[in-house]
This record gives C-alpha cells, sequence and structure tokens, in this order.
C-alpha cells in the first residue's frame, strides 16, 4: 500500500462515516472502480479535500443568503424561492414544481413558503389559465424594486468571486459541476438502495 501523510489519512477519515472502510476494490457495473477501466489514477486524499471544500463553498454561500434575506425581514429559505422564481420567470409566472426541482426541496413546503411570502406582499400567486389546479408565481413589484436596489452590491460581489474566471473557463466549470452534480445524485441513490 503507497505511504499516506496524515493529511491524507485525516482527510479520508472525514469524509467517510466512522467505522466504514473503503473496499479495496468497489465495483461498479462489474467493473472494480479501481481498475484502469475505470479510472487511470485516483488520489482519494485530493478528492475527499474537494468534497470538504465543497463543504465549505455551500456554508459561505448559506451563511451569504441568510445576509441577502434578513435585509428583506425573511428566512434563507425563503430568499432561495424568491431568487429561484427570479431566475426562472420568462413574464408568465413559475409553478411550484419547477420551484421545487430548482432548489432541491419538496412542493409542499415551497408552497408554505410561498403562501407566506404572497402574504408579505412578496409574492403574486394567481392561478394558470391552462390548469387551474396549477399556480403561477412571480415577484411582486414591491420584491422587484428591492432587489434592484440590492443588484449593484450583488453583481459585485458576483464579480468578486468570478474575477479570476473568463468565460471559457467558467464553461469548464460548470460543464465539469453539472457532471460531479449528476453522478453525486447516482451515488445517493446507491447509498440509499445498498443495505
Amino acid at each position: 500500500m503507497p505511504h499516506r501523510n496524515r493529511e491524507q489519512r485525516h482527510s479520508e477519515a472525514v469524509a467517510r462515516p466512522s467505522g466504514v472502510k473503503r473496499s479495496p476494490q468497489p465495483v461498479q457495473s462489474g467493473v472494480p472502480l479501481d481498475s484502469p477501466e475505470a479510472c487511470s489514477h485516483r488520489d482519494f486524499g485530493l478528492s475527499y479535500q474537494v468534497i470538504w471544500d465543497f463543504v465549505s463553498i455551500s456554508n459561505n454561500l448559506e451563511d451569504m443568503r441568510r445576509a441577502w434575506a434578513k435585509l428583506f425581514g425573511i428566512s434563507g429559505s425563503q430568499w432561495l424561492i424568491l431568487m429561484a422564481i427570479a431566475d426562472l420567470d420568462q413574464g408568465n409566472g413559475v409553478s411550484v414544481g419547477e420551484v421545487s426541482q430548482k432548489i432541491h426541496a419538496v412542493s409542499t413546503f415551497v408552497t408554505t413558503q410561498t403562501k407566506i411570502l404572497e402574504r408579505m406582499g412578496l409574492l403574486n400567486r394567481v392561478p394558470s389559465t391552462e390548469d387551474a389546479r396549477v399556480v403561477l408565481m412571480s415577484l411582486s413589484d414591491e420584491a422587484r424594486t428591492k432587489i434592484e436596489r440590492l443588484s449593484p452590491r450583488w453583481e459585485a460581489l458576483h464579480e468578486y468571486i468570478f474575477r479570476d474566471f473568463d468565460a471559457e473557463a467558467l464553461h469548464d466549470v460548470k460543464a465539469k459541476l453539472e457532471m460531479l452534480k449528476h453522478r453525486t445524485k447516482l451515488a445517493m441513490q446507491r447509498v440509499v438502495d445498498e443495505p
């Protein structure tokens, strides 16, 4: 077994549940994941550190979301819903299902929170003209005005975060993140399905 330094062993330990040992040759679709066919090289210590970097980025974004939400007097989850609606709405409103998919939340949660946001005057909810069972949501004029006032600060933050990425680099990062998002979803299902 190749020598691993203390940092690599620590990264490996914290990235797996306590007491769970990595199989020497995990198998997927009949091909060992450690085989040349599955991967030409693998540095588990590095990949575990990347996972922890994702956790850190996620926590930082969550803290930012809470800070923005506080300016509106709403929760971080409610702010996320507002941003999803703003992003998805092309002028005709968006459904609960679309928002649920965007923020990865169950539809009952989105329905409850959007009703609260509507009472606060931040959202409009109207039945679809094509299907009365579907509620279409859009930002209220009040919400749009507040968001527009914050836009310069928001754009400055985006500029700071992504200042070292040109368009090509951002496209590359986006493509790799899409791949990882898909694979982590499949991996999550394997964890659920396996005893």
